[in-house]
């Protein structure tokens, strides 16, 4: 079986050269030729040596997911459904604006974790996915999207990439797959690859504690949190992990998560469903549970799927909910919804998973069959 030179980081690369008897060096150039410009076949990689070119074509490659379906919506949001094999798709959303264009990235073939507003979630957990298949999403974006700005005439931003944030808030629990993630970060923040910066890429978390203070050693990247509600009593039923990982226990987690870099911020992510968790005095709640982390807080309107038990918040009671916090002396904003058209907005991405954990089963006719255009 090939190698996949994506499933390496910069010292992994490093040490994969010494096994082939190449000097270090050669992976930077690697990596550049790779992630930089986005070159898959090694015999364009004119500054490595033929007889090394040879040999990697032999041994190894690189190796992207391939293309199921892309869906456009109205507001120039894209999807694509990434083939990961034997019947597994993943899904993958870039969002354009005017001042970036922002990657939403998977981390797991469905996911784990039981949240009931969510719709991956209802679609159970296959695996996670490899650095390789995490990377390559990215690879994948800044190729697809490189080549229709090219078609089209538009100016390319430099290097040929347009996707300048990244947030890992894709199908599945960042944290859960914790070595393959932090691998991909290290190449998203690496210069002789992406070269994004730290503040640009964004994990999101449901609070797996332990997990959160080896992030903070291992990789710091922007950290939001999938709070989603003021108290346990609420967050254990919406978001169960909080049976073991409690409020209190997360948000110490979180003050120590910014100990390395005290003028950064968590974002709290805060889903809004009528009735549940939009009340006044969930609002004060928040405040006051909040006032000793340095923190911004992000309310979501909740995208629906069929079969789901909730419904969402009107937006005055979002605008009050909001107000309510502002005046305690916290940043608030209401995240504007995007995708909702094609099923690429928070909470609603599904894929192609084969579910071993049979809770797809469970949820049988709630959740409609995922269709896109071809």
């Amino acid at each position: 079986m090939s190698v996949n030179l994506l499933d390496y980081d910069a010292q992994a690369l490093a040490e994969l050269m010494v096994k082939y008897g190449e000097k270090p060096f050669r992976a930077k150039q690697l990596l550049k030729w790779v992630h930089q410009r986005g070159v898959a076949d090694f015999e364009q990689m004119t500054d490595i040596a033929k007889s090394f070119r040879s040999k990697l074509a032999a041994d190894a490659a690189v190796t992207i997911p391939g293309l199921l379906a892309e869906q456009i919506a109205t507001d120039g949001t894209a999807k694509w459904l990434l083939d990961v094999g034997t019947g597994n798709g993943i899904e993958t959303v870039f969002i354009p604006e005017d001042d970036r264009g922002t990657l939403c990235v998977s981390s797991q073939v469905g996911c784990a974790l039981d949240c009931g507003f969510c719709s991956t979630a209802k679609q159970g957990f296959n695996r996670n996915l490899s650095t390789g298949e995490i990377i390559g999403q990215l690879w994948w974006a800044n190729n697809r999207l490189s080549a229709e700005q090219a078609r089209i005439g538009a100016p390319l931003e430099e290097g040929g990439r347009v996707v300048s944030n990244v947030v890992m808030m894709g199908m599945g629990e960042p944290l859960a797959n914790f070595d393959n993630v932090v691998a991909a970060l290290r190449l998203m923040l690496d210069d002789n690859a992406y070269g994004l910066s730290r503040r640009r890429v964004t994990l999101s978390t449901s609070g797996l504690v332990p997990a959160m203070d080896r992030l903070r050693d291992a990789c710091p990247v922007a950290l939001a949190v999938s709070l989603h509600a003021p108290n346990d009593a609420i967050r254990d039923e919406i978001v169960p992990i909080n049976k073991k990982y409690p409020l209190k226990e997360l948000l110490a987690a979180c003050n120590r998560y910014l100990e390395k870099a005290p003028r950064d911020f968590i974002t709290f992510e805060y889903v809004m469903l009528a009735g549940v968790n939009d009340q006044p005095e969930h609002a004060r709640q928040l405040a006051a549970l909040l006032r000793n982390v340095p923190c911004k807080i992000n309310l979501i309107p909740w995208n629906p799927f069929p079969g789901a038990d909730y419904k969402r918040s009107g937006r005055d009671a979002i605008l009050a909910f909001r107000d309510i916090v502002i005046d305690a002396g916290y940043i608030v904003t209401v995240r504007k919804t995007r995708g909702d058209d094609i099923d690429a907005a928070c909470g609603q991405l599904a894929g192609q998973v084969k579910d071993k954990t049979r809770r797809a089963e469970k949820h049988a006719g709630e959740v409609r069959p995922i269709t896109f255009r071809p």
